[in-house]
């Protein structure tokens, strides 16, 4: 088996590849429905939610940052949208989320980050289109 890295600092090629939404929501869903200690959850485990969790939370940030860009300067969806991505940065500017709490924050963050993408475009969210 092989793989490749992509570097891609632009966003030129990755940026156009579609975000995968619904496992990072359920695994968002279940690290929120453990509670402040979830049971059987080793340390090792957290440390691998937490990488995988805060990897998603980037792309969609960046992913959310770039539909900023394109609104119009009059938009009353700007303000909102730039408090959720300072937020975002704040957040993912920490370090790892190696602790529940921390892990469970980037669980939120990444709602949140859907939550304001599917505001500046709902044709992303498949369930909303219903």
């Amino acid at each position: 088996m092989s793989s490749t890295v992509v570097h891609d600092p632009s966003g030129e090629l990755t940026g156009r590849l579609p975000l995968d939404r619904d496992p990072h929501l359920f695994l968002a869903a279940a690290v929120l429905a453990g509670g402040p200690n979830p049971a059987g959850v080793r340390a090792a485990d957290r440390a691998l939610i937490g990488l995988q969790l805060t990897g998603h939370a980037q792309c969609v940030a960046a992913d959310l940052h770039h539909q900023y860009e394109n609104l119009p300067a009059d938009s009353e969806l700007r303000p909102l949208t730039r408090v959720v991505l300072r937020a975002a940065v704040n957040r993912l500017s920490t370090g790892p989320a190696t602790t529940t709490a921390e892990i469970q924050n980037r669980a939120r963050l990444i709602q949140a980050l859907y939550l304001a993408l599917d505001r500046l475009d709902p044709a992303q969210n498949p369930a909303s289109a219903t």
